[in-house]
This record gives C-alpha cells, sequence and structure tokens, in this order.
C-alpha cells in the first residue's frame, strides 16, 4: 500500500498543476518546496520496501523493529491528521475521481496506521 500511495503520487504535479504554481514562487521557496516532495517520495517508497524486503524483522519482539514500526504508525497517522485539518479544508473539485483519490488516500492512511500501531503494540506483548 505505502508504495502504491508512493507511485500515486506521481500524478499529483500534473493533476494540480504543479509546475504552474511552483513557477510563481521565489526560486528558493520553489526549490525547498521541490526538496520535501522529493523527501516525502522517498519516504514512503523507502518505508514501502522496507516493509515488503523485511516484514518478518518488523513483526519481531526487538527494541528495534518496535522502534520502527512506532514511527511508521506515527508517520502514517500524522499524515490521516493532516488530511482532514489541513487538505479537507481546500476545495480541490468535486470531480469522481478526486472524490475517489480521497477516499483512497484516507483509507490507505488509516489502515497503514493501524496496521503498524498494532504490530508495534503487538512487539510490547
Amino acid at each position: 500500500m505505502q508504495l502504491a500511495i508512493a507511485a500515486s503520487s506521481l500524478l499529483i504535479p500534473k493533476l494540480l498543476g504543479w509546475r504552474r504554481e511552483v513557477a510563481r514562487l521565489e526560486p528558493l521557496t520553489a526549490r525547498v518546496f521541490w526538496t520535501y516532495s522529493g523527501y516525502i517520495l522517498a519516504m514512503n517508497v523507502s518505508l514501502g520496501l522496507l516493509s515488503v524486503l523485511m516484514p518478518q524483522r518488523l513483526a519481531e519482539q526487538t527494541p528495534l523493529a518496535i522502534a520502527i514500526t512506532s514511527f511508521i504508525a506515527l508517520y502514517w497517522l500524522s499524515r490521516l491528521v493532516i488530511q482532514f485539518a489541513v487538505f479537507d479544508r481546500v476545495e480541490i473539485g468535486n470531480a469522481l475521481h478526486f472524490r475517489i483519490a480521497r477516499l483512497l488516500y484516507i483509507t490507505g492512511f488509516a489502515s497503514l496506521g493501524a496496521v503498524y500501531s498494532l504490530t508495534a503494540i503487538r512487539g510490547l506483548a
């Protein structure tokens, strides 16, 4: 799911016209924006690859596994909070594809937050 979120996020700049919007920013601000966007994409890909390549290690009851799964849970739960606190206050359109994408993203963020929270809690048991 994390890799699907990362892959789908590659469509967002075109769908939301980022090049046009970012072109209006000061050069430094534009560079910071693209840098942050790249970091978020790299984080999503990294967490997805970690989860696909080492699921057994993440499920272990070790301090490192608990710390990593707790971090991943907080990462996705924070993104879920940001969705409702920030993004849902901005209207991007009522087109069907935007409504479907919103539902899929919210479901993904909540599911990932829940799975990694439960994995971290299980590691503590």
